[in-house]
This record gives C-alpha cells, structure tokens and sequence, in this order.
C-alpha cells in the first residue's frame, strides 16, 4: 500500500535544484506529469506538491492536480495515527497563510515530524519539521 509511496519517493532523494538559469530536468518531471509545463516554472519553483502529486500519481494513488501544499488538505481522508507513507500537510508563515509545505510521513518524535518531500532543502530528502506546524496527516486512497 502505502510502501509503494516511499519506494517510489525513496528513489528520487538527492534530485535537487540547480542554481542559476539551469533547471533539472528530473525536478520539471514532476511538473510536466501533471500537465504543467516545468520549463516556464523552472526548478525554482515551489515543487513539493508537485513532488507530492508525481509519487502518488506514480503509485497509484488519488492525487490533487495542484502546485499548492494546502491542496492536500482535500485529499484522501484525515488521520490522527499517520503510518509510513501517509502525506502530512504544514502550515508555512503563519496558520492561516495560503502557504504550506507536504510531504510524506516517516516517523515522529515528541516535538518533531519526520517526512520525505520534494522541496527540502532544495532537494529531495528527509527533514524534520515541528509537530506543531502540522495541519493535517491524510491517508489516500488507491484509485
């Protein structure tokens, strides 16, 4: 089930940005699935919902179709006990802020959320992020 997520999204750590004029064209992949075109966004572009919507549309998974983290908000179903593989959504700037960040649960701490997500650092990868900027933790569904 959700393995398939993390296999997928495990596959790509390490794709990151390129600086300058230069785009990478793995991180335009993910654009370019959803029918965005990744060479007038650029890998400059926030990309962790597009990240987020290349994997589960690769896994099979229901997917929003949209560049925003806050999206996934509407996506599959709310969850107070996240598993591996389930998508945690952020808030970034402030609660009520349309910005956001998403990626896909990996472990939690006391105080931390661990997740691997496009857009970390510039890259594919595992980060941690405080609990208390999570919105939502959602389980998908397969389509």
């Amino acid at each position: 089930m959700v393995v398939d997520i993390l296999n997928i999204a495990l596959k790509e750590v390490g794709v990151k940005e390129v600086a300058g004029n230069q785009d990478n064209p793995e991180v335009l992949k993910y654009f370019n699935i959803l029918g965005f075109d990744g060479k007038k966004l650029h890998d400059e572009t926030a990309w962790c919902s597009a990240f987020a919507n290349w994997v589960a549309k690769k896994a099979g998974y229901e997917f929003t179709g949209k560049l925003t983290a806050r999206s996934w908000m509407k996506a599959g179903v709310s969850t107070e006990n996240p598993k591996q593989g389930d998508v945690v959504v952020f808030w970034r700037e402030h609660l009520t802020s349309w910005k956001g960040h998403v990626a896909f649960f990996i472990k939690e701490t006391k105080d931390k959320v661990y997740v691997l997500g496009g857009n970390q650092n510039n890259q594919v990868k595992i980060s941690a992020y405080p609990k208390n900027r999570v919105l939502s933790y959602r389980k998908l569904h397969k389509i």
